[in-house]
């Protein structure tokens, strides 16, 4: 039986062609995403210990921390005098203070160089040799003057500056002027990011990042014959304990390659996901080929039947024939992921990533895991095939080449499948109505039941849609669009499975579609709907905060009318700290469309707070209200409510007050963004005047409404396309799965097409015949996923639309067109193999096959 099994994969090489290239492709996904992420991590993880190399202990502070008062406790970091207790120890060589931020290069037109929240700067800090430890310095030397800084190689050679040249460096005030002292190599992470890595005088850094005399981090290095445990335990009695930490270097390395473990291992499990999804879709095909072989292979299997073969040893040998083609699919599988992740590795590096070296990681596991995963969703997807084989009773099979199914295993199927579906459907629908995360986890289960209880009932489905669809057919293509819409429902199961595979994955990528489309122009809505002003200025780096400074600078520019920031600031109410916006009285109004529910924005220029209207009904609060409150400095005040305004969610906090008096009370504000309009309202020249005002500083954008716009598009859209590219692989094997429907359904009517050509069917209506099948079984599959898409983002816009103003679903009718004409292309593409195949047969010689 072995043997024979053997055979008949060596005898049906071609017919497992797409079995093969399916399971190739699942495994492909596995193994080069484990290979790609094992690879990143142990070249980022060996970077980072380099970066350690020499460091015997690391001090981290913490900055001060708030007390139960709201005042800041402990010191702004590590001071001088306890670096210098430190250096004074026995065991110590030497210690090197750092302090760090952001700071961004432009090049010679004055655009940023590298990417906006990898851009650092640092301090240059030489130990008893006059040299930095973590710094290799190719020419030049460390900056030593205030107006010196050095630069990393890359970065250096982008901007094609040279030592002796000056350079703009802009932090997160007025952009500055430095000569440039050095250039370097580094293993700095910043810069294996795309990023740039500014190296500034001691002195300076600590103005610019935290406070003279103060730094972030200590490195230690040990005098020959002490050891790093012993020179901690030395150190920590001269530390605040409640506001630093310090440890080992070779413990820190490890903690940082933990890091990176736990930051890879969400792109793994996101891609892993999708490698998921095009596996499950691949068991669809399996499924489809094994039934088709051994569907044709009856009498031979009955034969052995009656020979003295058993039912067990039947179906072991068609879970043999899987097993071969699984093995063999997950080593080619294997290959075929390293492939991938070596491209993985260059298509990330061509978009400006510059990834750390390091030698190609093929752990055992992943050998392992492709292997398993091969041969297991090989046999699983053989299973019931084969299960059905060894039920077949030999002189009935020996009777029959085509055995249909009995209609009880096909009435048990369509109640159990109607079951599965609505039991699917209610979840979704308990979902919705619970909302919320639990709402979501409940969502996700009923939509998979539902999948899988339209898998079940599909063959139900499949006679009446397209049995509505076939007098359209016949109409528009005459006699062979009759016989394709036939043929498409003579065999409900296989046509089933293989629009299933289909319907799956247009289910997942309409559903990101419409999700996508309809956040995209909610948040579009809430940002620049509600956005007046002509200009939003913000760091280029996400997330930065904007120096004082810049406001005065707008302020006093030509051209500009009016400026406001929009400064983050708290204060406490109670026992809860509260988030709170500062603004300009004089300006908000004409910058954001702020719809007042009560009282004047006119009462923030007298010293009184506007209040969203959620909160305000929260608390409690109504115009006239006053709340008693501790600013950041820990003074206590009283503000009056003047304004209850609509929620602006992402653009204003719940409380508003003039940035004025917020800003009194805070020692470092973070301004988000500041909001410009200027006299003669957006134009190119008035965008220059801005960005002339802000010293063409690279680190600052100056974005138009329209920019805003583009910016929330452009994020969503990438989104989209990524997610669109992950799931490429699941609609590829859909289509193989339509191509060997086809290839079987050709091969079992080869005596019917023979028939048909010798009564007048000549070879362009056969084909067309074969066309039209494959279009009309990808358009079935196609228009269920695009039903029950819509239907999941529905149910899961409805779960988020609470956190999102102004939310509403948008149907992209454009893309849902051209995903229903992307199946039909599909359909003929798949079908070019089949109907050539098809055209091609010999009539005598197809009317003789049996």
């Amino acid at each position: 039986m072995f043997r024979t099994a053997l055979r008949n994969v060596l005898a049906h090489k071609a017919r497992l062609l797409m079995t093969v290239l399916a399971v190739v492709l699942g495994v492909a996904f596995v193994s080069g995403t484990l290979v790609f992420t094992d690879t990143l991590s142990k070249a980022l993880s060996s970077q980072s210990a380099k970066g350690y190399e020499g460091v015997a202990v690391s001090v981290t502070s913490y900055g001060p921390t708030r007390g139960e008062n709201g005042q800041k406790e402990g010191e702004a970091g590590l001071s001088q005098q306890t670096l210098e207790k430190v250096k004074a120890l026995g065991g110590v060589d030497s210690v090197s203070g750092r302090v760090s931020g952001f700071a961004g290069v432009g090049d010679e037109k004055g655009e940023l160089i590298g990417s906006g929240w990898s851009n650092k700067g640092s301090n240059y800090a030489p130990v008893k040799d006059g040299k930095d430890p973590r710094y290799a310095f190719t020419d030049g030397t460390g900056p030593v003057k205030a107006d010196q800084i050095a630069l990393d190689k890359a970065t250096a050679g982008t901007g094609k500056y040279k030592v002796g040249d000056k350079v703009r460096v802009a932090t997160n005030g007025p952009v500055k002027e430095y000569t440039l002292s050095g250039i370097f190599t580094t293993e700095d992470g910043a810069v294996s990011a795309g990023g740039s890595l500014v190296l500034f005088d001691t002195a300076v850094a600590q103005e610019l990042y935290l406070k003279p005399g103060y730094y972030q981090e200590l490195s230690v290095a040990a005098k020959a014959g002490t050891s790093a445990d012993q020179l901690l335990t030395d150190i920590k009695p001269l530390l605040d304990t409640e506001h630093t930490k310090a440890q080992t270097g070779a413990a820190l390395a490890a903690e940082q390659a933990k890091d990176v473990e736990r930051g890879m291992s969400n792109m793994n499990q996101m891609l892993l996901a999708f490698a998921g999804i095009a596996l499950f879709v691949g068991i669809f095909l399996i499924y489809n080929t094994f039934t088709m072989l051994v569907t044709q292979r009856t009498k031979e299997l009955a034969l052995l039947r009656a020979v003295g073969a058993n039912r067990g040893q039947v179906m072991r040998s068609v879970l043999t024939e899987a097993l071969v083609v699984g093995v063999f699919s997950a080593v080619v599988g294997l290959a075929a992921g390293t492939g991938l992740a070596v491209a993985m590795r260059s298509a990330i590096e061509a978009f400006g990533a510059k990834l750390p070296a390091g030698d190609l990681v093929i752990a055992p596991a992943t050998v392992v895991a492709a292997v398993v995963i091969g041969v297991l969703v090989t046999t699983l997807a053989a299973l019931l095939p084969a299960w059905r084989t060894g039920r077949i009773a030999p002189v009935a099979a020996m009777g029959s080449a085509h055995l249909p199914a009995t209609a009880k295993s096909l009435a048990v199927r369509n109640v159990l499948g109607s079951l599965i579906s609505l039991s699917g459907i209610g979840l979704v629908l308990l979902g919705v109505n619970q909302g919320g995360d639990t709402g979501r986890l409940i969502l996700a289960a009923g939509a998979f039941f539902m999948l899988i209880g339209l898998i079940v009932v599909l063959p139900l489905l499949s006679k009446p849609v397209i049995g509505a669809v076939r007098p359209a057919l016949q109409k528009l293509f005459g006699i062979p669009g009759k016989l394709a819409a036939q043929n498409a429902v003579r065999n409900p199961r296989r046509t089933a499975v293989t629009a299933a595979s289909l319907a799956i994955g247009l289910t997942l990528v309409t559903t990101l579609s419409v999700l996508g489309i309809t956040l995209g122009q909610a948040i579009d809505r809430m940002s620049t709907d509600k956005l007046k002003a002509d200009y939003k200025v913000s760091m280029a780096a996400e997330g930065m905060s904007l120096d004082k400074s810049v406001v005065d600078a707008l302020a006093k520019a030509p051209g500009v009318k009016a400026v406001s920031p929009q400064a983050d600031g708290y204060f406490k109410v109670g026992d809860s700290y509260r988030s709170a916006s500062g603004v300009n009285p004089a300006a908000i109004g004409q910058m954001l469309n702020i719809e007042t529910l009560g009282g004047s924005l006119d009462s923030l220029a007298k010293g009184e707070v506007a209040v969203a209207e959620s909160t305000a009904k929260k608390q409690n609060l109504s115009v006239g209200s006053t709340l008693q409150v501790q600013y950041d400095d820990g003074e206590k005040g009283a503000l009056k409510v003047g304004a209850v305004y609509k929620d602006l969610e992402g653009l204003l906090s719940p409380y508003v007050l003039d940035n004025k008096i917020l800003g009194a009370h805070s020692e470092d504000q973070y301004i988000r963004e500041v909001y410009v309009n200027t006299a003669g309202g957006a134009s190119k020249a008035a965008q220059q005047q801005v960005v002339d005002a802000l010293g063409k500083n690279p680190a600052m954008k100056v974005a138009t409404q329209q920019d805003v716009r583009n910016e929330m598009g452009g994020m969503i859209n990438t989104m989209l396309n990524i997610m669109y590219g992950l799931l490429g692989m699941a609609l590829i094997i859909s289509v193989l799965g339509v191509v060997n429907t086809l290839a079987m359904s050709v091969f079992e009517r080869t005596q019917e097409i023979g028939m048909l050509r010798a009564i007048g069917l000549d070879r362009g209506r056969v084909k067309n015949m074969i066309r039209l099948e494959a279009v009309v079984i990808s358009l079935f599959g196609a228009v269920l996923g695009v039903a029950i898409g819509v239907f999941l983002a529905w149910a899961v816009g409805t779960t988020i639309a609470k956190g999102i103003p102004d939310y509403a679903l948008v149907l992209p009718w454009e893309r849902i067109g051209i995903f229903l004409l992307l199946a039909g292309v599909v359909g003929v593409l798949a079908a070019m193999w089949p109907a050539r195949s098809a055209a091609r047969l010999n009539m005598l010689t197809a009317i003789k096959t049996e």
